[in-house]
């Protein structure tokens, strides 16, 4: 269920009209729906609930500090993958022995960081990352736990620059390599193999990947539980959502799955592919899902500043832009656009949504069939909650935009809006 629905032609979040949001906060602005993430939480927790399970949101997703205290809350760990995103679940009152600490390039001191604090585990990418943890364990006469992250070579079937399984990725240590290095690993003094990490990619809309990485895991899994004793088996996140979808006309109506892209598969298909295989390798199991949680949590506000007729060409000129969100962008993603006042059933216009920003790839949408718009008018860009505003820049020299989180019929700001003042914040002029 995704709290956004037409109420008295109005679009609103939860029990919240985000016209109002809009006028008191301003645009572009980010708006996340509390109930939406922690009903999919709950799901997803319930759904598992025949193994031993921690689920661990992937900080990456999204990291507003107000977002990771609502998991914290609800009993989540957290997949985080520098010192940053360390930083910010500890601020949130995360716990840090509940954090799993992934990426191929840790630094010296976020390793320092992670182990002065007792992260749940470290996630080890490489043999010469594994060394330096060594390393540096030994220096502050500690133990490390780690997981060796594992590339199953599994076809995810998404998107080139979110698979991660595959043997042309530069993630992990392939399948038929992984042996030796748990061995020797093991033999460290400063070491403690604790489990097994994998990841396959990201925004994946069928089961059966999952189900096919597990099974070409399972045998090293009880191997390595026969050796050293290994505690749990990390899967991973990459759980799709909908992107295409469209409001029906009428009031109270509530988003629904709309043809055109494949559906992403539900809780329970997930849950039915991997919970057998899991159960029985008899360790706990830890996963790492962002974009499922949050994703369809969130929209971003944005205003029509200008309408331009080029030739055959129609644009609405918004006021957000590529800096903001760089999906459409970056991945030639799609995301529904809504008029927040519930639009007519004239008839559609074809138009391209596009941002200030001055480069060509500046655009929410190309083409795209809407209800006549015009200056003033309010959009909501849908299915923003993950990688949107973590992905933000200031390029162009444009101010980071607000967020604002809904919880029933009220709603809070969660971050100011930047000024022109804080553009320049931290510069020196070595004159």
């Amino acid at each position: 269920m995704h709290f956004f629905r037409y109420r008295d032609h109005k679009l609103h979040c939860e029990d919240v009209d985000l016209e109002q949001v809009a006028d008191r906060v301003g645009t572009p602005t980010y708006v996340y729906s509390a109930t939406t993430i922690l009903d999919h939480y709950s799901r997803l927790d319930a759904a598992l609930a025949p193994i031993d399970h921690l689920i661990c949101y992937a900080v990456k997703a999204n990291s507003n500090r107000a977002i990771l205290k609502l998991l914290a809350n609800a009993g989540a760990g957290f997949d985080i993958v520098s010192g940053g995103e360390l930083f910010r679940v500890l601020a949130a009152g995360g716990a840090p022995a509940k954090c799993t600490f992934a990426g191929v390039g840790k630094s010296r001191e976020e390793i320092d960081y992670a182990l002065e604090h007792g992260v749940f585990s470290l996630n080890v990418e490489s043999e010469a990352e594994l060394d330096q943890i060594d390393r540096i364990a030994a220096e502050k006469s500690l133990c490390a736990p780690i997981a060796l992250r594992v590339n199953p070579d599994v076809d995810p079937h998404t998107h080139a620059y979110i698979a991660t399984g595959s043997h042309e990725n530069k993630f992990g240590i392939a399948l038929y390599q992984i042996g030796a290095v748990y061995a020797r690993a093991a033999g460290m003094a400063n070491i403690r193999v604790a489990g097994v990490q994998m990841h396959i990619g990201s925004q994946i809309t069928e089961a059966q990947p999952f189900a096919n990485a597990i099974e070409k895991v399972a045998p090293l899994l009880r191997e390595l539980k026969s050796k050293y004793g290994i505690k749990f088996f990390s899967i991973g996140g990459g759980m799709g959502i909908i992107y295409q979808r469209a409001l029906e006309s009428g009031s109270g109506k509530w988003w629904h799955d709309h043809g055109g892209e494949p559906s992403a598969f539900s809780v329970s298909d997930y849950a039915d592919a991997i919970v057998p295989p899991l159960r029985d390798l008899g360790i706990q199991v830890l996963l790492e899902p962002g974009r499922f949680l949050v994703g369809n949590a969130g929209v971003l506000l944005t205003r029509v500043r200008y309408i331009k007729q080029t030739g055959s060409k129609k644009f609405a000129v918004v006021d957000a832009g590529m800096n903001d969100l760089i999906r459409p962008a970056l991945y030639q993603s799609y995301h529904e656009i809504a008029p927040v006042i519930e639009p007519n059933k004239s008839k559609p216009d074809k138009v391209d949504i596009v941002g200030p920003v001055c480069e060509s790839g500046d655009f929410f949408a190309l083409d795209r069939e809407m209800s006549e718009l015009h200056e003033g008018d309010l959009l909501a860009i849908m299915s923003v909650g993950a990688y949107g505003f973590v992905m933000a820049s200031n390029y162009n020299s444009r101010p980071l935009p607000a967020e604002v989180l809904v919880r029933g019929d009220k709603f809070a700001l969660i971050r100011k809006r930047q000024t022109w003042e804080d553009l320049a914040r931290g510069e020196i002029d070595p004159l």
